[in-house]
């Protein structure tokens, strides 16, 4: 990756194109320290450090947005409209004929699908920003007293609230110009920026908790570094990793000219949903400690159904890891069901002369497939699970580890996007150093 960066740097065109991003990074990073207007951003910090624990749902918003949640700052929602949006608009796309249509219709198809994205990402950044001010009135007490009641409440509400929003959709405009002038995956590099920002924290405590209690943490935390830097290496080596179909295309003489007779392969990735199956299993696992942000447990209480219910699905529960584990397998083989359609590639291959050796065409084609997808899903599921998993039992075993529950997640997230940025590069580099078929 470091020797691509290298070369592309040594191109003008591309080299203005990583400056470009670059700057677009530091305009980010700059929106992520800026608090909005009226609050107290020392109670959210507090609050957050409380209730943003364990890997529940406001420590994976938290990561998402680069800690700018627990900041209370202009970019606290950051990315995270648009990545619903597209989900949901992604998932809508193989339940509704009017939107699959226009995924067919090429290019001027897939720019109408990115209207309605992101006209649903503006729907839920409002619905967002508006939660989010309730939030920080009622349960942070972060709003600053000057302007709770009275026509200035209304005001300071308006502001917070257009502020959140204006937000959100100035690091969408950012990510688009990403697109447009810099090196392409611009929401992406987003992302990936502000999860890589929260990485000198989280080491920060490693360092601390070293220095404080030197005796059992050194190991630990030895024992930790070289756990992810293998886990470094095991997700680049699954990315990569894919089963390939092997294709036979059948033999055709038109005129005095032969074609066809070449072998070519199918391509399955090992894993092929990325990191959308953590991502649908954490809002699932996220539904019952959203009910103990608006009904929290009364000191003291042991007993009912509401108190075994949320120890139930405490982070701090083997039975929670094991839930969120198995929700992750079966995302998994959702997502992928809708991204591959072995029907479909069997006729294909019929209308193209084409076929697996040994395998007749038609159903037992798609038969043969389906078998090939489940086994692989199978394996690619495993390994988003073992990711997911693995720091949330890290976090159980040390309560002050816990910052590590996301870790999985986050360099599951910060790996793809960077190898998907270096295959980005690497191909503009192939377009300008192409010789063309007159040398």
């Amino acid at each position: 990756m470091f020797e691509t960066l290298r070369k592309a740097w040594q191109i003008a065109d591309i080299r203005k194109k990583l400056l470009y991003t670059l700057f677009m990074i530091i305009v980010f990073r700059f929106g992520s320290a800026i608090t909005v207007p009226f609050l107290d951003a020392t109670a959210v910090g507090s609050w957050m450090t409380t209730n943003a624990t364990d890997g529940n749902f406001l420590e994976y918003l938290d990561t998402m947005t680069g800690g700018a949640l627990s900041k209370a700052t202009i970019f606290s929602l950051s990315i995270t409209p648009y990545i619903n949006a597209s989900i949901i608009i992604q998932l809508l796309t193989y339940a509704l004929p009017p939107l699959e249509r226009l995924q067919q219709e090429g290019e001027e198809g897939r720019k109408t699908l990115n209207k309605i994205t992101a006209a649903v990402s503006l729907g839920l950044a409002v619905f967002m920003s508006i939660a989010y001010y309730f939030t920080l009135k009622n349960s942070m007490k972060a709003i600053n007293p000057d302007y709770s009641s009275g026509w200035k409440q209304y005001f300071a509400a308006t502001v917070i609230v257009v502020s959140f929003i204006a937000g959100a959709s100035l690091v969408v405009w950012m990510g688009n110009r990403i697109n447009d002038n810099g090196i392409g995956n611009g929401v992406s590099i987003l992302l990936f920026a502000g999860i890589v920002a929260r990485f000198p924290t989280d080491l920060g405590n490693l360092i601390h908790l070293t220095k404080s209690d030197p005796n059992p943490y050194l190991f630990v935390s030895i024992g930790v570094l070289l756990f992810f830097a293998f886990m470094i290496g095991f997700i680049v080596f699954m990315n990569e990793s894919e089963r390939r179909i092997t294709i036979q295309y059948a033999k055709r003489v038109v005129g005095r000219k032969q074609y066809g007779g070449q072998k070519s392969h199918i391509p399955i990735k090992i894993c092929m949903s990325g990191v959308m199956p953590i991502i649908f299993a954490m809002s699932f696992m996220s539904l019952p400690s959203t009910i103990q942000l608006f009904k929290p447990l009364k000191q003291g209480v042991t007993t009912g159904f509401y108190y075994h219910f949320c120890k139930f699905f405490s982070t701090r529960s083997p039975w929670y890891a094991a839930i969120y584990f198995l929700l992750i397998i079966g995302f998994n083989y959702f997502y992928v069901s809708m991204q591959y359609n072995p029907i479909e590639i069997a006729n294909n291959l019929r209308q193209s002369n084409g076929g697996i050796p040994g395998i007749r065409p038609g159903k037992p084609t798609s038969d043969y497939i389906q078998r090939v997808l489940s086994k692989i899903t199978l394996v690619g599921a495993f390994f988003l699970g073992v990711i997911a998993i693995i720091p949330i039992f890290i976090s159980m075993a040390d309560s002050n580890l816990a910052s590590l529950s996301m870790g999985g997640t986050s360099i599951l997230i910060v790996v793809s996007v960077a190898l998907e940025t270096t295959r980005t590069l690497e191909s503009q580099m192939m377009m300008r150093h192409h010789k063309g078929f007159l040398q």
